[in-house]
């Protein structure tokens, strides 16, 4: 009976993959790598805080910069993605209101995800600049 519960109701990361893919493949793919490489270079920033603070001040920077792109990404994407909607339905010319919420969550993934892209990373680049201050 747990079995078949845990089964119904998708977990957490099935649900992002769900909503990555209906955010479209490559706009999503770019905001991923931004957020991938924002950690990255968080990681190293922490990791070269003690030993070489212009290096860990530089990767700082790089994940700031990068988490901005991603950011960036995503109201383009975003943008992109009204842009064929409405396109859409100039093409089809009467369209329900069913349709029209469809299209509209699915034009604003990228910037929900661009945003989380942004905020993760400056909450950890704030926290590195802490460290920075303390050495």
């Amino acid at each position: 009976m747990i079995t078949l519960v845990l089964l119904q109701n998708p977990g957490f990361f099935s649900q992002l993959s769900k909503r990555f893919e209906e955010g479209g493949s490559f706009f999503m793919s770019l905001i991923l790598i931004c957020f991938i490489l924002a950690f990255v270079f968080l990681v190293f920033g922490f990791l070269s805080v003690k030993k070489d603070l212009n290096k860990s001040k530089k990767m700082m920077s790089l994940a700031s910069d990068v988490s901005i792109l991603g950011l960036v990404f995503g109201f383009l994407g975003s943008t992109i993605g009204m842009i064929q909607a409405f396109d859409s339905i100039e093409a089809v010319g009467d369209i329900s209101a069913g349709m029209m919420s469809g299209g509209l969550k699915v034009a604003f993934l990228t910037t929900v995800f661009g945003c989380i892209t942004f905020i993760l990373p400056r909450i950890g680049i704030i926290i590195l600049k802490g460290f920075q201050k303390n050495v």
